[in-house]
């Protein structure tokens, strides 16, 4: 295995290409999360820079673009709220998430790490889309972002607008314009968040002097930020450290997807995750923000030509030029500017794919996606993605059982439906009455075994039949709560001194059957590998009188 995952110069000048490009789209977003996050538009570089770099390097997508995103930046402006005066914790969180990840790619957890429903995932980003825009409301028309909860920011929206900096409103419609408006053909030459950058700071210098700047840029390199760690923050660290680990898998996972699909290729999940820890642990270090996977960047880095690591190390490299050598004319770029981009960012990152179809889509779908929104944006992250997939889980475990339970077939004579042979069919007619036939066809588990005892429970007449039959050669599996609904269905049998037979069963039903001592509850002669054996050992049982 290379140290260096998909590294090839056969594509050189493509690589060339799409690194030049990324990382001219990289610089206006870097610069808009860093001031977004409340670190600093410099923190937005760093991030770009390192997480941009060791993640092309050491990460499992060749073509993948990383650097902050909107969902790591909107953790990350919650834990530098909540740091205070300690933004040394936030960073330590960073770092510490950073690690985590690579413990994740390491343990070979990645590939499990995109199986999160849909809903789930629709949900989460569209609050994110929500949390960016509302945050994002004030400096577009002049004020300070408020370092509070979305809540808090939403209580204050009425007010900043009621109350515009003239020259900020303008310059931050002008940005919206520019990001909306700008043709195709002329995205392609320059894209709209760098022509918007561009134009706005140009008009701000010369025109609308009164809009709020990002101000003073560090030109130098950064100097690390060595991790602060005290017994009072030890939860808040840790805790914001699994989110920011948890979330920058995620999203660098989906993006890696939307690579694969376009390059037809197939990313390393594990190697990508240990790539991404290096990059969140060294931005950490060096006070940099956390970043992921970048979509658009990724995408625009493919179709100009980008195909291997080389594309995202060097987008990453002419990033750290700019910040040397930009540096002073990055210090008067208005923030309306930047919001209007954000704004932009987060209305693309709102999954309207879902939402276009929110009164076709399953009922539970929609339900699932509206709850995980509304919770991301009122509550919490990891909450909203906790409840999202507790309540994806229990539908999933419903429509499993209502599945399981039509497999469930209570055969009392011959039908056309029915899975019986010529002669099976025979022994029934000749007992009708006599012999009851259970079919299991699928797997049984906790979710459907008590409504199948139920539903034995309700069948008319149960109690006049001699001999129950339990089929249950066609399960392939079965689970603890299942298997002890078949003791129930035992025991019943037993209550209304019936003889009950089981059909062959597979290896892992009977090794369940056998650990929780079920098996015992039936004479071993009643136990046979085909139906048509049981059904005459039933023809036989149910001729002869119950025993008293």
């Amino acid at each position: 295995m290379s140290l260096i995952h998909g590294l090839s110069f056969s594509h050189l000048r493509g690589d060339v290409a799409g690194g030049l490009v990324a990382a001219v789209v990289a610089l206006p977003l870097a610069l808009a999360f860093g001031v977004a996050s409340g670190a600093g538009a410099i923190a937005g570089l760093y991030g770009a820079i390192f997480v941009g770099l060791f993640a092309a390097l050491f990460g499992g997508t060749p073509a993948q673009v990383s650097g902050p995103t909107g969902p790591m930046t909107v953790v990350m402006a919650g834990l530098i709220a909540q740091a205070g005066q300690e933004p040394a914790l936030a960073f330590t969180a960073v770092i510490l998430g950073g690690g985590l990840q690579i413990l994740l790619g390491l343990s070979g957890v990645g590939r499990y790490i995109t199986l999160m429903p849909y809903p789930v995932i629709s949900g989460f980003m569209s609050g994110i889309g929500a949390i960016i825009i509302i945050l994002q409301a004030a400096p577009l028309v002049g004020h300070a972002a408020s370092s509070g909860s979305v809540l808090a920011t939403l209580s204050l929206l009425p007010s900043f607008f009621m109350n515009p900096v003239a020259d900020a409103l303008v310059l931050g419609l002008l940005s919206l314009a520019i990001v909306y408006g700008t043709p195709e053909s002329v995205g392609r030459l320059i894209p709209s968040p760098l022509l918007a950058l561009v134009a706005g700071t140009v008009l701000g210098v010369f025109a609308f002097p009164g809009a709020p700047v990002i101000g003073a840029i560090p030109t130098t390199l950064p100097m690390p930020v060595f991790p602060v760690l005290h017994l009072d923050a030890v939860k808040f660290v840790i805790g914001q450290a699994i989110v920011l680990a948890v979330l920058g898998s995620i999203d660098s996972l989906l993006t890696s997807l939307a690579c694969d699909n376009m390059t037809r290729t197939r990313h390393d999940s594990n190697r990508e995750l240990i790539g991404q820890g290096v990059g969140n642990a060294v931005a950490g270090l060096f006070g940099g923000l956390p970043g992921a996977g970048a979509t658009m960047r990724s995408v625009i880095n493919i179709r100009t030509g980008g195909s291997t690591p080389i594309s995202g190390a060097l987008h990453a490299l002419l990033l750290l030029a700019m910040l040397l050598g930009l540096g002073p004319l990055a210090e008067r770029i208005p923030l309306a500017v930047l919001a209007g981009i954000l704004v932009k960012v987060g209305v693309d990152i709102i999954d309207w794919r879902l939402l276009k179809h929110v009164t076709q889509a399953p009922r539970a779908d929609v339900m699932i996606m509206l709850v995980v929104c509304a919770m991301t944006v009122l509550a919490d992250l990891i909450m909203a993605v906790a409840v999202g997939l507790v309540l994806a889980s229990v539908l999933f475990v419903k429509r499993m059982a209502d599945l399981e339970l039509m497999n469930l077939r209570i055969i009392t004579a011959p039908t056309p439906e029915s899975p019986l042979t010529d002669e099976e069919a025979a022994v029934l007619r000749r007992h009708d009455g006599r012999i009851i036939l259970v079919h299991v066809d699928g797997p049984m588990s906790f979710g459907s075994a008590k409504d199948m005892v139920r539903r034995l429970e309700g069948v008319a007449k149960w109690s006049s039949f001699a001999v129950v039959v339990l089929d249950l050669s066609a399960v392939p599996v079965i689970d603890g709560t299942a298997a002890l609904a078949v003791e129930d269905m035992i025991r019943m049998a037993e209550s209304h001194r019936q003889h009950l037979i089981l059909v062959g069963m597979q290896p892992a039903v009977t090794g369940v059957l056998e650990g929780l001592g079920v098996l015992r509850l039936i004479p071993s002669d009643h136990h046979h590998a085909t139906r048509l054996a049981a059904l005459r050992q039933a023809a036989g049982l149910a001729a002869a009188p119950v025993a008293s």
